[in-house]
């Protein structure tokens, strides 16, 4: 490294954020880069590790370890350090095709597995790759790279999250004739409509999605496969066809008065409010308005956090976020042992706004709902919660016990389910006649092919909700296990 003693010479600085009661009256993106400066120190506090664990890549107690990408990190960190930002873009792309998602939206495991993180605050890598990127665009260093020759093989992508982006960028670049089918009015997947806009501004997914249209990419949307295109159709059509449909069935919550009108799925909720917001800047009214209400989510999750920030922008008259776990500690515990992520309290963006704007955090920890109450005319008034102890059987196995006593009566005019996703859609899956698993894709890792020829999948289609990353390492690979396959039918047919 050119500065060896650079993670004992500068403290980690905290991204660059808006105040919290400012941004929250606008939907532009909370956070904002460093200045060259600021960023060549926070480089120089990658040190020369000799083993870096921040691009592992690999599942630790259950969680995500370093980069799944395997980001060369000490590398593009020792070039921003030195100032050499083209080269830093250069080896950044080597294994990333979307580092501006990524430096937006990931929880950057490879920061929780950090060397320095061992004693210290780790390394800003997420900050910092989100800079390269941006700098490669600001001064055109990001040009359209058009194959210089076609194959003939066609490929069809259902589905245009970042697993399908990937898989067709690679595709693309082997030369192969790539359609892309999302079945929204825009492409980008959970991209565009499942994560809100003050966390990834839209213009950055239709920049990124022009650029895949200029270097040959064809992307259908308006299109359900399905129903406006049939599995067979596509396989006729086709070469090969890769399932990146997400894992977007979401887990509904089974309780007494969940029918109640204002009770919502999260993901519902998130997608009409940034569908409006693209629309019209809501001058369409199709969206759900907290404006006004108490609102309470049911999960403790990202999904969850999102939709508190949301509500904070529709200018809600309370938000409160309902979790079943313990508040995490503010440090490591002996179970969790470098260089597993850490399981450490934070205070995310949308929490940092409620709590500048109404006083406190809105988390609940360690509670469970037990009804939804309807008034009159069948609109949510209320829920009844209590709270809950997590235990341990002489097993090791965790359980939860209701605390007597405990029962509270939270006054609710929205109620959003953020409690997960249970796996991917059925209908289509049964139409290819593909084998699932626990509602998901059966296809190997690695490997990626279902039980039906020339079909492949990858992303959370076949591994269940997971991290942008990781969509993005199997969209990667399965191209890998795709080209080969169209090469081998090259020889066939030879």
């Amino acid at each position: 490294m050119g500065k060896a003693t650079g993670f004992m010479e500068y403290q980690r600085q905290k991204s660059k954020e808006r105040n919290p009661l400012t941004r929250v009256s606008d939907w532009k993106e909370y956070s904002s880069p460093f200045t060259d400066e600021m960023l060549s120190q926070q480089g120089a506090r990658c040190m020369d590790c000799a083993t870096p664990f921040c691009h592992i890549g690999m599942e630790i107690q259950g969680g995500t370890t370093g980069c799944p990408i395997h980001n060369l990190i000490p590398e593009w960190n020792d070039l921003v350090y030195r100032g050499r930002w083209k080269e830093a873009l250069d080896r950044l792309l080597l294994t990333n095709n979307f580092p501006e998602f990524t430096g937006r939206v990931c929880p950057a495991p490879c920061e929780g597995s950090c060397t320095v993180a061992i004693s210290d605050p780790a390394v800003t890598i997420k900050n910092i790759e989100r800079t390269i990127i941006d700098k490669g665009f600001e001064n055109g260093w990001i040009k359209p790279r058009i194959p210089k020759m076609r194959t003939g093989k066609k490929v069809a992508i259902i589905g245009s999250g970042p697993a399908g982006l990937a898989a067709a960028d690679q595709l693309n670049q082997a030369g192969h004739t790539v359609t892309v089918y999302e079945r929204a009015d825009r492409p980008g997947g959970l991209l565009m409509y499942g994560i809100p806009n003050m966390k990834l501004e839209k213009d950055v997914v239709e920049r990124r999605i022009n650029l895949l249209t200029q270097e040959g990419i064809d992307f259908i949307v308006n299109t359900e496969v399905g129903k406006d295109i049939t599995a067979e159709e596509l396989k006729q059509q086709y070469d090969s066809v890769i399932l990146c449909t997400g894992a977007q069935k979401q887990r509904d919550l089974v309780i007494e008065g969940r029918e109640a009108n204002g009770v919502h799925m999260a993901m519902n909720y998130l997608t009409d409010v940034t569908k409006s917001l693209l629309d019209s800047n809501f001058e369409d009214g199709h969206f759900i308005n907290a404006e006004g209400k108490d609102v309470i989510v049911i999960g403790g999750g990202d999904t969850g956090a999102d939709c508190v920030a949301t509500a904070l922008r529709q200018k809600c008259k309370s938000v409160t976020q309902f979790g079943k776990h313990p508040k995490l500690p503010a440090m490591r515990t002996a179970e969790n042992l470098w260089p597993a992520q850490p399981n450490v309290f934070t205070l995310e963006y949308a929490y940092e706004e409620a709590e500048a704007k109404f006083g406190s955090d809105p988390r609940q920890y360690s509670i469970q709902t037990k009804k939804i109450v309807a008034d009159e005319h069948g609109n949510v008034k209320e829920l009844h919660t209590v709270q809950m102890s997590k235990l341990r059987d002489e097993n090791g196995h965790y359980y939860f016990e209701e605390i007597p006593g405990t029962e509270k009566v939270w006054p609710a005019q929205l109620v959003f389910v953020a409690i997960g996703f249970e796996g991917t859609e059925q209908p289509l899956l049964k139409q290819f006649g593909v084998e699932t698993r626990n509602n998901k894709v059966a296809a190997a890792y690695g490997d990626y092919r279902t039980n039906v020829e020339g079909v492949y999948a990858a992303g959370d289609a076949r591994r269940g909700q997971s991290l942008i990353v990781w969509a993005i390492n199997e969209g990667r690979e399965v191209a890998r296990e795709v080209e080969k396959y169209l090469l081998a039918k090259k020889s066939e047919a030879v």
